[in-house]
């Protein structure tokens, strides 16, 4: 398989220079929950963070947010220094762990603030704006949709769609996992960040529709939820799960030319032991790869 070869490795010094280093980008992806499935707070997740799905790109003068797991509300709190905000917040698909974060995030309570909400029509023709109010209604949740008092649009889109947010174009697909989700290509001024976070590969041939998102991107997110021991593991195998590895990732990587990837979407068992574990042998096979951690800010312009 053919790639573009990174030229070194990331060290942990230049994560820290990355992060300094955003303030003065035009393109920047942030991280603010980099766990899959469920919130893992404790003393093993400190280092690389317990928050479900939230990642926000600043794109020159505009806002993106992807996916509103418990990331979002600390995401939320940092913006509440910032007021007045408007952002456009896209979601892969609506199970819990991409949406829990939402009704905690304290922006949207306030009305100085604008927000542009984006979701794929689900097959059943549910609509995203109904799958958010759904999870905020009794006995789940004690304040409905309505009382966010910040200005708030919603927009449906068919899986295939190409959205504009001014000069920014925005891909999309369906990606592979249960009841749906989609992947999303984000291409500024000739780059190009690329968001996949909940997908299952293929045994027997690459997904042709994450190749085609991934192409010649400067940075892939990708779907890591196991590794390849436990996704093939004869005693409890996670094949059909919904999810890939982070071996997976690296060969979507070489194949579809990508310069950089972020493994993303934790499994809760995966302790910052564990994550240190995958660091080292991701980089061994791929020198520009990361694993996600929160707070985690990479420059892509």
């Amino acid at each position: 398989m053919q790639s573009s070869e990174p030229s070194a490795p990331i060290s942990q010094s230049e994560e820290i220079d990355i992060h300094s280093a955003s303030l003065q980008t035009k393109f920047v992806v942030e991280f603010w929950g980099v766990r899959g499935s469920i919130p893992t707070p404790g003393s093993s997740t400190v280092r690389y963070g317990g928050n479900t799905s939230c990642v926000e790109m600043r794109v020159g003068e505009k806002r993106l947010i992807f996916d509103g797991g418990t990331g979002l509300r600390v995401l939320g709190l940092n913006l509440m220094k910032q007021m007045p905000v408007e952002a456009h917040i896209f979601f892969s698909h609506t199970h819990w762990d991409h949406i829990q974060g939402f009704p905690f995030f304290i922006p949207a309570f306030m009305p100085v603030n604008k927000f542009h909400i984006h979701g794929a029509i689900a097959p059943d023709g549910t609509t995203i704006k109904e799958c958010l109010a759904d999870q905020m209604v009794n006995p789940n949740f004690p304040i409905p949709l309505q009382v966010m008092g910040s200005e708030m649009k919603f927009y449906d889109f068919s899986t295939g769609d190409v959205i504009k947010v001014d000069d920014i174009e925005i891909e999309t697909a369906p990606l592979n996992h249960p009841n749906f989700a989609i992947g999303y290509r984000v291409c500024w001024q000739g780059k190009t960040v690329v968001y996949c976070p909940d997908t299952e590969h293929y045994e027997d041939r690459f997904d042709e529709n994450v190749l085609h998102l991934a192409r010649k991107a400067d940075l892939l997110i990708y779907d890591a939820t196991y590794t390849n021991e436990e996704y093939y593991n004869p005693e409890s195998p996670k094949i059909g799960w919904g999810h890939s590895t982070w071996e997976v990732g690296v060969e979507i990587a070489k194949k579809a030319g990508v310069k950089q990837i972020v493994m993303f979407q934790h499994d809760p068992s995966h302790h910052d032991n564990l994550l240190d574990e995958v660091q080292v042998a991701l980089q061994s096979v791929f020198p520009n790869g990361l694993v996600a951690k929160e707070g985690m800010t990479i420059p892509i312009l």
